[in-house]
């Protein structure tokens, strides 16, 4: 796997014109934030070796380059997923290319099903902490030269980033949640008595990404940043119905807000 990272970034610093050190994951109903991305060009995961592919709708599937918020990026347009059929080492594959392409700070999207009852749809909740519910670690097997065999985990997500985001928001008047956000391998979505387990055990939201890529850039050195918008609420008295669409849908229309966080962010980064 290690010769095969390499390769891969050998391939993509090749093709690169300039030195990014911020990567945005754009999670689902997220990815229209490319379009803010100017001096852009790009690559389809399909054209990158060794690269997986992205099944999912609304993930675009292509590794962007170029300037947000006056700031060199990279940003990825589409994630891979456990529920897909891929195991944790080529889920978190594009993040070990993050690491050897020289990036340091990782900004990572999601859209969540919200299970405080203080929440709503549509809610941008800075992740503070992470409950890691999958089967398998991403971490297992062979450890990488890139961190620690027991890599520590009381900071996860950076403290710095957070006070900033929250610093941001409360100039521009943008409403942010806080909150632990609990990583499940899907596909499906959660029974109203799953939702109530894990709010139980600690969590506001629960999503099917962003923890493993997390762990992985943690062990790594790469501080990262984590928000979810809220688009489905589940565990309350009243059950639900949630679809995919659904959860697109929500997802774009908080995407105005975390378009101007993320710029800001990324400006003063």
């Amino acid at each position: 796997m290690y010769e095969k990272i390499k390769q891969t970034a050998s391939w993509i610093k090749e093709r690169m014109k300039s030195q990014p050190t911020t990567c945005i994951v754009l999670g689902t109903g997220l990815g229209q934030l490319a379009s803010e991305i100017t001096d852009s060009y790009e690559f389809p995961y399909s054209d990158i070796p060794n690269f997986p592919v992205s099944t999912v709708e609304g993930h675009a599937g292509k590794l962007i380059f170029g300037k947000l918020g006056g700031t060199d990026i990279m940003a990825m347009q589409g994630r891979f997923h456990y529920y897909e059929g891929y195991n944790m080492k080529e889920v978190t594959f594009p993040v070990r290319i993050m690491y050897e392409l020289g990036i340091k700070t990782l900004f990572v999207s999601n859209a969540a099903g919200g299970m405080n009852p203080k929440f709503s749809i549509g809610d941008i909740m800075v992740i503070t902490d992470h409950i890691n519910m999958f089967p398998e670690h991403p971490l297992r097997g062979k450890n990488f030269p890139t961190g620690p065999r027991f890599p520590d985990m009381h900071e996860t997500y950076d403290h710095t980033l957070i006070a900033e985001a929250d610093a941001i928001a409360k100039e521009k008047g943008i409403k942010l949640q806080h909150g632990v956000y609990v990583g499940v391998q899907g596909p499906t979505f959660e029974t109203p008595s799953e939702y109530r387990m894990y709010h139980i055990l600690g969590g506001d939201a629960i999503g099917m990404s962003t923890v493993p890529e997390v762990i992985v850039a943690h062990h790594c050195g790469i501080k990262t940043f984590g928000v979810s918008i809220i688009t489905d609420l589940g565990g309350f008295d009243e059950a639900v119905e949630v679809s995919h669409e659904e959860v697109q849908m929500a997802a774009n229309k908080a995407q105005p807000i975390m378009t101007e966080l993320m710029k800001e962010m990324i400006r003063r980064a």
